[in-house]
């Protein structure tokens, strides 16, 4: 059976697109489907922002197939856990709930570290930084994931 796993933060144009493409390098032999998207409609259809991109590709993750796209309350029955990069991010997700029960999880909830959300590194500029701890957080979740196979 395949597992769907939607990742998103707010302009998917950085961590959540960094998710889904760390997620799918790592993932091989399972199955899964995975997407991204944001809680904010300002890059639809763009890339992912360049100095993430040109960060990722320093470990070998190349994001430069992905496209930007709004969530959509459509998205709790298209996939099975959808992960959220921070607290207001899961927020806005909820809001859109219509009775799904697909659960919304924080992507630090797949990590032993002390973090509470992935950072935004069009913000704070880290995009290092914040690939560390999606790379953690994506360990987690593929450990959980294999436990429950």
């Amino acid at each position: 059976m395949t597992t769907r796993i939607l990742f998103v933060c707010l302009g998917n144009i950085c961590r959540s697109p960094a998710a889904e493409a760390i997620v799918r390098a790592r993932s091989a032999g399972m199955a899964l489907d995975l997407d991204s998207a944001g809680t904010g409609d300002w890059h639809i259809g763009q890339p992912p922002y360049g100095p993430m991109q040109a960060a990722a590709e320093t470990r070998g993750y190349d994001l430069s197939g992905l496209r930007a796209r709004v969530f959509v309350p459509e998205d709790f029955d298209r996939f099975d856990l959808i992960i959220a990069m921070d607290r207001d991010n899961q927020r806005d997700i909820e809001t859109l709930r219509q009775g799904s029960k697909t659960p919304v999880k924080l992507f630090t909830e797949y990590t032993t570290g002390a973090a509470s959300a992935v950072p935004d590194p069009y913000f704070t500029r880290d995009f290092h930084g914040a690939l560390d701890l999606i790379e953690s957080c994506a360990d987690g979740l593929l450990a959980d994931l294999r436990r429950a196979d």
